[in-house]
């Protein structure tokens, strides 16, 4: 009886020990699958292979910065020729302009012109009515003549005496004292300078060509008034006395021929 109950015991451990060695040997194949299956499913998924950046050769980097200074130069040029441009312009109009902006402010000690149109000459008629009630100015006139210039020119009166808004003529004589024709211009002015936005002129010889025979007299006259504005002008109140001067100059000509006007008096 004992020896039975002994081999049954017996049995009962080898089977457990084998289940055991059963259960074992099976996570131990288990493990191995895993890891052969990973390394195929590894092998199988490669990295793409990695793309390096162009780096631009030698040749390409001088052909860049030789357009880019390319480029820099050419807006430079335009921007240096809009300027020698501008300037020349500039150069050419300074005179012009500055003639019609003194004749027409009196600026720089310059007659206002009375009138160039018809809308001007009827603002003229309301503006010729002497104010009689007000002083008399006396106006005196003054001449020059540059020294290349052989002429003689004179005014042939001192002075005038006229009223706010009346009208006065005035003559000047110019005498060629050479052998040759020679061909002028005039300049003027006023003084002091502050009458000279009201001192207007209707019919005036300035800035004109006036050519002169050998040996020839002309006389040149001058229409004017003295605007009624002035009398509402503070700095016109101590003014008794105007002084109108004109300089004639030898006409100069470009090398195209084109009359050259001289320097406006300051």
């Amino acid at each position: 009886m004992n020896s039975f109950r002994s081999l049954s015991w017996r049995l009962q451990q080898s089977q457990r020990a084998l289940a055991c060695f059963a259960r074992q040997n099976a996570r131990q194949q288990s493990r191995q699958w895993a890891q052969s299956g990973f390394r195929r499913h590894a092998s199988s998924t490669t990295p793409p292979p990695k793309t390096t950046p162009h780096r631009p050769t030698a040749e390409e980097t001088i052909a860049q910065v030789r357009e880019h200074y390319k480029q820099k130069n050419r807006t430079t040029s335009y921007y240096t020729l809009s300027v020698i441009l501008a300037t020349v312009a500039l150069s050419y109009g300074s005179v012009p302009l500055y003639k019609m902006i003194c004749q027409t402010t009196g600026w720089g000690g310059q007659p206002v012109r009375a009138h160039s149109g018809p809308e001007d000459a009827e603002e003229l008629a309301s503006r010729l009515k002497p104010v009689t009630d007000a002083p008399r100015i006396r106006v005196t006139f003054a001449s020059s003549v540059s020294d290349v210039l052989p002429w003689k020119f004179t005014p042939q009166q001192k002075e005038v005496r006229v009223l706010p808004g009346e009208t006065a003529l005035a003559f000047y004589t110019a005498t060629n004292t050479s052998d040759q024709d020679i061909i002028g211009v005039a300049t003027y002015s006023v003084t002091p300078a502050q009458v000279a936005p009201y001192f207007s002129k209707i019919q005036c010889f300035c800035f004109e060509e006036q050519r002169l025979n050998a040996g020839e007299t002309v006389d040149m006259p001058v229409f004017f008034y003295l605007d009624p504005d002035l009398l509402n002008d503070f700095n016109m109140r101590n003014v008794k006395t105007v002084t109108l001067n004109y300089t004639f100059f030898k006409a100069r000509y470009d090398n195209n021929g084109k009359f050259v006007a001289p320097p406006s008096p300051e």
